[in-house]
């Protein structure tokens, strides 16, 4: 009994070329990693090779008649993984193909009847391409080591020497897909997989496992609000014009106080701190921090506030500059409705990672690495200038 591929994806080249082409794209910012598991329930296929089977009995002196094939299960697979960054994670997982088999009927008089029982352990690398902030595509590439279960049974004319051979073996695995992330920590998953597969009597064939499952994500390390150079909108007194005194004279009239035009007060935030990976939602610490900005300005006759997001730079300039204007957004829309501050005079933009805090030679190298990441850290930030008096 063999199984063999049932055409259900594209041909396994295409499939490989796909997975490294993502696997080794330019690294773009990562601002956390951590883990994740995961379920995956779908339905598995494969084909058993009735000429072969039939082959098989008529060098025995036999003549098989019509067959009865289960090439269809239900398949199962639990998973956990570390993403390094957005591009990339490596995934270690339990899986459970189901059971196939067939029965047939011989001349003379007999049955053969067999199964084979397919489970096992797996190790892939993943390479994701994020198509929106929540919609993805990834595909994977990695290593089986499967535990196969065969069983035969024969009647009447039908002698089976070995009813119950098994074999472990390890092979290839690819696979594509697509994620949707529901909430930051949940996303849903579809994709389609082949494993190739070693049957416990000399045959190799494939089975593919086509799935739907969901994809937890563990909090990682938050890091701590950070707000630099902050110092409260100066306090503006007007001065008192100078006595009039009165004389028979006439007395020129007063000279006007002089205008005061205060300098605008900067504050930066770490984006770490206002914001999840790949996220422009404030998050609950971020949001503390810009309502404790907003008390302290409460009571500005504000002229102009101005918010720019920052990015670091690692990743695509069209990328980064898009992430930068959404986080600059929800900053100031924030402001807008939590802290009474007039929208007509709150102003948002992005400039991608073109204003550095570090200098050219602080952060070495091009290859994104977590020490790297971490050395650019000050660069990813949102900056806040308001320019008003009290």
């Amino acid at each position: 009994m063999t199984f063999h591929h049932h055409n259900v994806v594209s041909i396994p080249v295409k499939l490989s070329l796909l997975t490294l082409a993502l696997m080794t794209a330019p690294l773009a910012m990562a601002q956390a990693a951590g883990w994740y598991a995961g379920a995956n329930l779908g339905q598995s296929n494969a084909t058993i090779d009735d000429a072969r089977i039939t082959s098989g009995l008529l060098g025995n002196g036999l003549v098989a008649g019509p067959f009865n094939n289960t090439e269809r299960d239900r398949g199962f697979k639990l998973f956990g993984g570390y993403q390094y960054n957005r591009y990339f994670s490596v995934e270690a997982g339990y899986f459970d193909l189901g059971k196939f088999g067939f029965t047939t009927t011989t001349t003379p008089t007999g049955s053969l009847s067999g199964d084979i029982r397919l489970k096992g352990l797996n190790l892939d690398a993943v390479g994701t391409l994020p198509i929106s902030e929540k919609f993805s595509a990834f595909g994977r590439i990695g290593v089986t080591y499967a535990h196969a279960n065969d069983s035969f049974t024969g009647t009447g004319a039908v002698n089976v020497l070995d009813p119950n051979p098994s074999s472990r073996k390890t092979n290839l695995k690819v696979g594509l897909g697509l994620q949707y992330a529901l909430t930051d920590a949940l996303s849903l998953r579809a994709e389609i997989e082949r494993y190739r597969i070693d049957d416990a009597v000399g045959n190799k064939g494939d089975v593919d496992l086509a799935s739907l499952g969901l994809v937890y994500r563990f909090g990682g390390k938050r890091p701590t609000p950070v707000a630099r150079e902050y110092t409260p909108p100066p306090v503006i007194v007007a001065q008192a014009p100078p006595p009039v005194v009165a004389a028979a004279a006439p007395v020129p009239a007063p000279q006007p106080a002089p205008v005061f035009v205060p300098a605008p007060v900067k504050v930066s935030f770490s984006a770490d701190s206002l914001f999840d990976f790949d996220n422009a939602v404030v998050k609950p610490a971020g949001r503390a921090e810009l309502d404790k900005l907003a008390a302290d300005l409460r009571g500005v006759d504000y002229d102009v506030i101005n918010v720019t997001g920052h990015t670091d730079r690692i990743g695509s300039h069209a990328y980064n500059q898009a992430l930068s204007t959404r986080r600059a957004q929800a900053v100031s829309s924030y402001l807008v409705t939590s802290g009474d501050i007039p929208a007509q005079k709150i102003n948002a933009q992005g400039v991608n990672g073109s204003d550095p805090v570090t200098k050219p030679g602080d952060c070495v190298g091009r290859k994104t690495t977590p020490a790297l990441i971490a050395c650019l850290q000050p660069d990813r930030r949102v900056d806040i200038e308001v320019t008003g008096k009290r």
